[in-house]
């Protein structure tokens, strides 16, 4: 919704301003849990975060759905098909709800099944679509290195900067550098590439050349010994770090047609998380409790970064094509054509009881 309705020369930046909440809540959430966990009990920073959720939870069930291009409006509950996208007549003989008509002579308590059914194939016809691309699979596999990192960060930064420099107060250390730099890194990342010129190619240089930088200068903060030397260090590499998020997200929008743009989003924020930050935290404490060294672990943590940069370098060999603004162009299949009324047949469609 937001990327369908921000400036087209401002699409990337509007992105970055968005995705600027992840690493912004990560860093509060380090300054909020300190502070409430040292002057109230570590239950309360909980039951205040669920107070202040609660609004939310309520306007979710209480705003107006969105309208989505490639789906269609908010009256109905069904996304546009190929049969609509591929027929504007058929789409000009949709009803009042938005449903397309539909050949049935069965009973209604008869077609759950085959509903369920299409809309399993649908699925899996969409997720193959996504498998299948593979500018889309490059990217979402950089993203899950990327992610692996900045998981294990949140978790366990804190406690390796305890333990390698002796912050007194690491979650306020951690937390500050991450409001800054996330917020302006973020920032950065989508005006950057809205000057570059906002293309699956150009996002794939940027993020391969951010992160890069990024990892090297993550890795060289946990070589000295010395605290000032870390946080500046530290800083310039998450300033780099976090310029990622809007093109890496841009590249998710653009690389598929607009009907698989939901999909796609939340496939990829299943996979970062589910094969990216999940398994990162224990994994670190797995390998923590190994080697007993928090700065090697740091380290080795860090360098993963260096692979997420190589796999969206990969991306701008790719042959990409922005898909932004491209319709559903798959043809109408034949069983799709004998469940739908024919145009000659669109006034008896009306008044035939046998058709919904």
């Amino acid at each position: 919704f937001l990327h369908a309705n921000c400036p087209s020369c401002q699409k990337t930046a509007w992105l970055g301003i968005f995705y600027m909440c992840i690493p912004t809540g990560i860093a509060v959430g380090y300054v909020y849990g300190g502070l409430v966990g040292s002057h109230l009990d570590w239950r309360w920073a909980f039951r205040i975060e669920a107070l202040l959720m609660l609004p939310f939870a309520i306007l979710g069930f209480v705003m107006k759905p969105l309208q989505l291009k490639g789906f269609s409006h908010t009256g109905s509950q069904n996304p546009v098909t190929s049969a609509q996208t591929s027929c504007p007549e058929a789409v000009a003989s949709t009803s009042i709800d938005g449903s397309y008509p539909i050949r049935n002579d069965s009973k209604d308590d008869s077609k759950s099944a085959p509903r369920i059914l299409n809309q399993l194939t649908r699925f899996w016809k969409d997720m193959k679509a996504l498998l299948l691309d593979k500018v889309y699979v490059v990217n979402v596999l950089g993203y899950i290195a990327y992610n692996f990192v900045i998981g294990a960060y949140s978790y366990w930064g804190p406690k390796a900067g305890y333990y390698i420099y002796h912050m007194n107060n690491a979650d306020l250390m951690f937390g500050g550098i991450t409001i800054v730099c996330g917020i302006f890194g973020t920032l950065a990342g989508g005006f950057v590439l809205d000057r570059m010129t906002s293309t699956i190619s150009n996002a794939f240089k940027l993020l391969s050349v951010a992160t890069f930088f990024g990892a090297i200068f993550c890795f060289a903060a946990f070589c000295f010994k010395s605290l000032y030397a870390f946080i500046a260090l530290f800083a310039i590499g998450e300033l780099l770090v976090f310029a990622t998020q809007g093109p890496v997200n841009y590249v998710c929008l653009h690389c598929v047609k607009p009907s698989l743009r939901p999909l796609s989003m939340a496939m990829s924020t299943v996979s970062i998380h589910i094969f990216g930050d999940v398994p990162s935290s224990p994994l670190v404490g797995v390998l923590q409790d190994h080697i007993n060294n928090w700065r090697a672990t740091a380290l080795i943590l860090t360098s993963v970064l260096f692979l997420a940069a190589g796999i969206w370098f990969i991306g701008i060999f790719l042959h990409s094509v922005d898909r932004y603004n491209e319709e559903n162009e798959h043809q109408v299949s034949i069983a799709d054509r004998s469940n739908t009324i024919p145009l000659l047949e669109e006034k008896s469609a009306e008044t035939s009881p046998s058709l919904c």
